[in-house]
């Protein structure tokens, strides 16, 4: 098991960038799957990226050629980097991790962190 933590959003004006942080702690993090979801005021959660622990990614329409996600092994922790930022990109944004990719896609993961608010916004 793994536990999580979301870091790195903020308010940024449309057209901007934010690079987000999902920092794992225990052990064999390597071997997990991650993915980032996000939540907007109304909305159900949805998964935005996705990156298998062989390092194959998985994208959501809506984010394809602006958001990009990433894993750093030794440092446990793997990001997201949101470019060309628009206002509807605007939500709380989660990561979790699952051994299976499947479960992962569908987002049905027992247990989520406090996320972290990204606004864009002029």
């Amino acid at each position: 098991q793994v536990q999580l933590v979301e870091s790195g959003g903020g308010l940024v004006q449309p057209g901007g960038s934010l690079r987000l942080s999902c920092a794992a702690s225990g052990r064999r993090f390597s071997i997990y799957a991650v993915g980032w979801y996000r939540q907007a005021p109304g909305k159900q959660r949805e998964l935005v990226a996705a990156i298998t622990s062989g390092g194959s990614t998985n994208y959501a329409d809506s984010v394809k050629g602006r958001f990009s996600i990433s894993r750093d092994n030794a440092k446990n922790t793997v990001y997201l980097q949101m470019n060309s930022l628009k206002p509807e990109d605007t939500a709380v944004y989660y990561c979790n991790a699952d051994l299976a990719w499947t479960t992962l896609v569908s987002g049905a993961l027992g247990s989520w962190g406090q996320g972290t608010q990204v606004t864009v916004s002029s």
